[in-house]
């Protein structure tokens, strides 16, 4: 038996059959759709969380085992204890935790395995350091590895620094799909709640350019009837 076991086993246990089939279609996993083929046990977040907290004693290497699980929620598991991990650890345990986090992020493939990851692992072991790694997954054939490359720098917003999240739309601003146009266009905002002329300002030459649903995300706090004149083209 490894260490892993005992988990796997606790969140089957955890599981809700019903749940489980509502996730399989909120979570997009028809034939086509960008979550095709996963498999849920219908776990609870906050169930997912009090299991890491149990379970805090378990290694990096079980931990990477546990990402190539079929179950949504083992993967869950998986990098919200690396993220707890990576918290609570020295620099050269986040080195360690950073570099299996990124070569194994093709694992990290839903939208919110993503998002409870990316800004806590890649983009806190990046902030003051070379970028480089954002912008080649921006540019890669892999959905979640774009996704990774914007919503990352939501370290850096949060740490009052924007270029980063402003050269990631760039790069992402012809993206085809649905899923990055709301990641690109909720970074912006989280720009915008904190800087809004810097929000605008990056706007400004773009707006009549980009996704119409990234540019809808991008101004979702603004008021109305500036809202509306930016869908109209008309700033």
């Amino acid at each position: 038996m490894t260490q892993a076991d005992p988990i796997v086993t606790r969140l089957k246990e955890l599981g809700d059959k019903e749940r489980a089939e509502h996730s399989l279609r909120f979570f997009k996993t028809a034939a086509g759709e960008y979550g095709e083929g996963d498999k849920f046990l219908g776990v609870r977040v906050p169930a997912v969380r009090k299991t890491v907290r149990a379970f805090r004693g378990i290694e990096l290497s079980q931990l990477e085992q546990l990402l190539y699980s079929e179950w949504h929620e083992v993967r869950l598991f998986s990098l919200l204890s690396m993220v707890d991990k990576f918290k609570r650890g020295i620099d050269s345990q986040k080195k360690s935790i950073y570099l299996v986090y990124m070569s194994n992020s093709h694992r990290v493939n839903n939208w919110d395995l993503v998002d409870s990851s990316a800004p806590h692992i890649a983009g806190a072991y990046l902030f003051g350091k070379s970028a480089e790694p954002l912008c080649q997954f921006a540019v890669s054939d892999l959905l979640w590895k774009r996704r990774i490359a914007i919503v990352a720098t939501q370290h850096f917003i949060r740490n009052g620094c924007f270029n980063q999240t402003f050269h990631t739309a760039d790069l992402l601003m012809k993206d085809r799909e649905d899923l990055i146009h709301k990641a690109v266009g909720w970074m912006l905002r989280e720009v915008g709640n904190r800087d809004l002329e810097a929000e605008t300002e990056f706007l400004r030459h773009r707006y009549t350019k980009m996704p119409r649903t990234m540019l809808r995300y991008a101004i979702e706090k603004f008021e109305e009837s500036r809202r509306q004149a930016y869908l109209k083209g008309l700033i």
